[in-house]
């Protein structure tokens, strides 16, 4: 059987937690990306726990795997000892701040929120938790909730998405859409109403995007659907939008956070749009059930009082 090196301070070998994360992605591919290791290094430690076990974890299906009712059961037992081990850590760090454990995360987040709201919640995170190692994955909001939905991450943070029935959704901030174009652009000049999108070219975010959710949202309530608008371009990513919009004459939808800069800057011009309302609301996502496993339920109450406090 293959030999674990002893891990200081752990309840759960190192075989343990790769059983965890392949259980978790029924993939030892996934799995060894998440955890750095190569596809022979998991299957190892897997194989090293089915000798131990003596009896098989998983049942091998071409190029994925499922749990047999052995690898079920140590699959619930060891969610239960993790959570254990993660509460016994919390309250010796309390007891004695000196202690400080390695955890690790993998947290989601669609791309307005990983580029300008997640990173000083991070960095002060990591400050007050030194110990942790923390991935973040960037994508679509729509693709954050699947991945979470898939097991692939265990918390996601997005916006502006329709609510999932076996999902629980924990308010972080309110945030507005603005649009924008061009200082060179007319349109700087003149202030919108809702009906004047018909008319006037668009630059847009992919489907699945947030922030594109909230502006279809809003446009239905003036009954205005987004395939009446002169879309001249979709592009992926805020970025990639607001570099579009900064040398075209389009008018684009952006989150506020992230054109403060240009704003203030004058390369981009907000253009008032009178009677839409394009408020929307960044969430966190947990499959219910898994909303106070630890650690990620402390980084949760972390974030909202992060940015709690520099809204009062």
């Amino acid at each position: 059987m293959l030999i674990d090196p002893p891990a200081p301070f752990a309840m759960l070998s190192h075989a343990h937690e790769v059983f965890l994360e392949v259980a978790r992605q029924l993939s030892f591919t996934k799995a060894g990306q998440t955890l750095f290791l190569s596809q022979s290094a998991v299957s190892k430690r897997v194989r090293g726990l089915e000798d131990h076990y003596k009896t098989g974890l998983f049942e091998r299906l071409g190029n994925s795997v499922q749990l047999t009712a052995a690898g079920e059961l140590l699959y619930r037992k060891l969610l239960l000892a993790r959570q254990l081990q993660h509460e016994l850590h919390q309250e010796f760090t309390e007891l004695n701040p000196e202690f400080q454990p390695q955890q690790q995360m993998v947290i989601g987040a669609s791309t307005t929120i990983s580029l300008y709201v997640i990173p000083p919640v991070l960095s002060a995170y990591l400050g007050r938790y030194p110990h942790t190692q923390l991935t973040l994955k960037n994508r679509n909001s729509e693709n954050i909730l699947k991945a979470l939905l898939e097991h692939e991450i265990d918390l996601g943070i997005i916006e502006g998405i329709h609510k999932v029935s076996n999902v629980t959704y924990t308010p972080l901030l309110t945030d507005e859409v603005v649009a924008v174009c061009s200082a060179r652009n007319p349109l700087h000049r003149r202030e919108l109403e809702a009906q004047d999108l018909r008319r006037t070219p668009v630059a847009l975010r992919e489907t699945g995007s947030g922030t594109l959710a909230v502006l279809e949202e809003a446009l239905l309530t003036h009954g205005i659907r987004l395939t009446d608008l002169p879309v001249k371009v979709r592009l992926g990513g805020t970025e990639a939008l607001k570099n579009f919009v900064r040398v075209d004459t389009c008018l684009a939808f952006l989150p506020r956070q992230s054109v403060m800069k240009e704003l203030a800057a004058g390369e981009l011009v907000e253009v008032p749009v009178r009677d839409l309302n394009l408020v929307r609301h960044f969430d966190f996502v947990q499959r219910k059930g898994t909303e106070n496993n630890l650690p990620y339920k402390t980084f949760v109450q972390f974030a909202r009082r992060y940015y709690g406090n520099l809204q009062r």
